[in-house]
Order: C-alpha cells, then structure tokens, then sequence
C-alpha cells in the first residue's frame, strides 16, 4: 500500500513540473465544466487483505500458531455517473463488481507440522456513493480528491457455506468509508482520470462458528483494500 501511494506521490511532483506553457495550449473540452452531469466506466486493479484480531481461543489452543491475512490481488470493472454540485464539488456514484481474495494463513502443529493457506474469494458488488472536490483546471488537467461511504455484497458468500467444513465463514454485507485522490486529463472527446484510493470496511465480516478449527481462533475479520482505478469519462 505504502509503496503505490509513493508513486502516487512522485506522478503528482512529475505533473507539477510540466512547463505552464504545454499546459495552457490547445484546451480541449472547455465545455465540459458547465455539464449538470455525465458518465464514465472504470477499470481497476485493487489489492485486498483482512485486518485480523484473534479469539481468545487462539491464546489457548496450541494446535494453531499462526493465524496471520495474506495480501493478495484482485481487479474492478464498474461505471460511472458524476453529478455537478457547485464549480469544485460534485457527487459521484460509482457501481463496481469487485474480484478479491482476501487469504489467510495458518501455521499448524497438530495434527502434523505444517503450513495452511485458506482463500477467501469474493465477488463484490460495490455501491460507492462520494462527494468530489477538483481543483481549477490547470490546462488540460485537474487534480481532484474524493470522500464517501460504500455499501458491499459478496455474490459468493453463499457458495463458500456449502464447501467444507474447515473453512472460514464471511459474512454477504460490509459497509466502510472510501478516500483518495485522482487527475484528469482531458483529451479532444473524453477524460482520461487515474486515480488511487483506499476502500476499508467498517464491520466484523466474520461469522464465528466454535465448531470450525480455523474460525475458531478469529474474532474480527474487517476488509481493507487500496485501488488503482481508470476512469474514462465523457
């Protein structure tokens, strides 16, 4: 996470370097500000993980060592509807199905030694609902931040319940907040915006069973995800 908001960083240094002159030449779509609102899709990649907090069971068994969440990889196909609410705040709805795997590892000692990978695979439907503040256009280019709330459901919920009877239960619903920062670039027909954020769940997804070895030393499961995302807007 720390590593992509590093890059992030130096992009914003690198465009507030370009020369004033190539910004301020051929501005493209100068109609565009005064749209009530308009539309866009987004193509992202994210990067998921549990933030995990242990039972007191998981002090107590000696069968577990280890119950630690793995970061993994996943990516983000969604659209894009952005409504005008003054010159630098505007309201942004931003549906995304989401694929993640937030995995988790186990270090074993009994029944033998070894080392356990459990996954925790999701489809996501994300409604996303923010606020937008963007700055003055700096050429064919704005800088932007975003806030807001999301709501999730996981389409694959259902399908991990019927599975074994050593896995860990998750529940369909999450809510959390999201913020992060973005630019736009304008071209002659759309807009190109790049953007980072970070996507973290308010709630305990974990559905505790006492019956199940590996949910048994968890008490809180509470999703955490950072995203790359595309958006092109017209």
């Amino acid at each position: 996470m720390f590593y992509l908001l590093r890059y992030a960083l130096i992009f914003i240094f690198l465009i507030g370097m370009l020369p004033a002159k190539a910004q301020q030449t051929n501005l493209n779509m100068l109609e565009h500000d005064a749209k009530p609102y308009y539309f866009g899709i987004t193509l992202a990649a994210n990067q998921s993980a549990y933030k995990l907090e242990h039972s007191p069971a998981f002090l107590a068994t000696d069968s577990i060592m280890v119950a630690e969440p793995m970061k993994t990889m996943g990516f983000n196909l969604g659209l894009l509807a952005n409504a005008r609410l003054s010159e630098h705040f505007d309201l942004r709805f931003n549906p995304q199905l989401i694929f993640a795997s937030k995995n988790l590892y186990y270090r074993e000692s009994y029944p033998k030694s070894q080392d356990t990978e459990k996954k925790i695979e999701s489809i996501l439907l994300s409604f996303p609902l923010q606020i937008k503040f963007k700055s003055d256009r700096i050429g064919n280019m704005r800088v932007y931040t975003i806030a807001g709330l999301k709501y999730d459901y996981d389409l694959a919920s259902n399908a991990r319940l019927r599975r074994a009877e050593d896995l860990v239960k998750v529940k369909k619903s999450d809510y959390g907040y999201e913020v992060g920062a973005g630019f736009e670039f304008y071209f002659e027909s759309f807009i190109f915006a790049p953007e980072f954020k970070i996507s973290n769940g308010f709630g305990n997804v974990h559905v505790k069973d006492p019956n199940l070895r590996y949910s048994n030393v968890i008490d809180k499961l509470q999703s955490r995800m950072i995203v790359f995302s595309i958006h092109l807007e017209g």
